[in-house]
């Protein structure tokens, strides 16, 4: 374990924040509000807006509260920057989550009071109670290894088809293989942030994917769930699902690389592997961002 008091307080809390992990909030929405627009033509910037607002706040009630129930197993026992054991207020902490969860919600019920329409709110109900389940007692899935579905459904196609029906207030299998697309990089990124914390699981009885498989295991199957992303854009254009231009996503191959790279060369050495989840979300962040613009592009012509 690192010696906590070595690094500057303000660096544990820009790791406690994770700035960079709203990537995963926001790429839902713009993914899903892209197809919209590619699809039907449709784009409301208020209710994009309103939207990307509410899934930030949202992703960080998920963030802060998960904090709190790892603080109640012990399992952040040795992480220096959780929110915390930073602020030694656990109460407080929660306090702040359920505001910005409570906060996340008026955005997404003023967007579906605006539609006369309340599928949007349910879906996004329904996305914080998986979220809740991933952690929040007495489920805590996430210890069962089941954190990575329940991250595909919630951020993949449930957040994508929020954010399309937000637009169109209908459906497309289209915005689907999208949400597919965006599930699978979103979970991702959770199972690489397991890699350097395989001793501190099994010792809180948390049996992720990493637990399971074992960090070598685990590290052959990370180029091969980042074929899949790929592969289902290639199928999409194929099935005529996607327009062409998505394939500009394939340039996101290079982020593919370095993290496939990176985890191989350091999964059994936990102070080396501890940032893979910020190599998931490079690919996560490209690969998203490339599929909206390819999704887009076509309404230029």
């Amino acid at each position: 374990m690192t010696d906590s008091t070595s690094i500057p307080r303000q660096k544990l809390w820009l790791a406690a924040l994770k700035p960079p992990m709203y990537s995963v909030a926001i790429m839902p929405i713009i993914v899903g509000t892209a197809a919209a627009y590619g699809e039907l033509g449709i784009f409301d910037p208020v209710t994009f807006a309103l939207f990307l607002l509410s899934a930030v706040l949202i992703l960080a009630w998920e963030n802060l509260s998960n904090d709190v129930f790892d603080s109640e197993t012990g399992i952040d026992i040795n992480k220096a920057h959780s929110v915390v054991n930073l602020t030694r207020k656990k109460s407080l902490v929660f306090a702040i989550g359920n505001g910005c969860l409570g906060l996340g919600l008026v955005g997404i019920f003023a967007i579906a009071l605006r539609q006369q329409d309340p599928t949007v709110l349910l879906l996004i109900l329904l996305c914080c109670g998986l979220g809740y389940t991933y952690q929040g007692p007495p489920f805590r899935l996430g210890y069962q290894g089941l954190g990575e579905i329940l991250c595909f459904i919630s951020f993949g196609p449930l957040a994508v088809g929020a954010a399309y029906y937000s637009q169109a207030q209908t459906w497309s299998l289209g915005s689907q293989m999208a949400g597919a697309v965006i599930g699978i990089t979103t979970s991702l990124v959770l199972f690489c942030s397991h890699f350097h914390q395989v001793e501190d699981d099994m010792i809180a009885g948390k049996r992720s994917p990493i637990v399971r498989l074992g960090t070598r295991r685990g590290a052959q199957l990370l180029p091969v769930l980042c074929l899949m992303v790929l592969g289902l854009v290639v199928l999409g254009v194929g099935l005529d699902h996607f327009p062409a231009w998505t394939l500009i996503a394939l340039v996101s191959v290079p982020a593919a690389v370095r993290l496939s790279q990176h985890v191989w060369r350091y999964h059994d050495q936990p102070a080396r592997v501890s940032n893979a989840k910020f190599f998931a979300i490079g690919f996560h962040f490209w690969s998203g961002v490339l599929l909206g613009l390819g999704l887009v592009l076509p309404t230029g012509g």
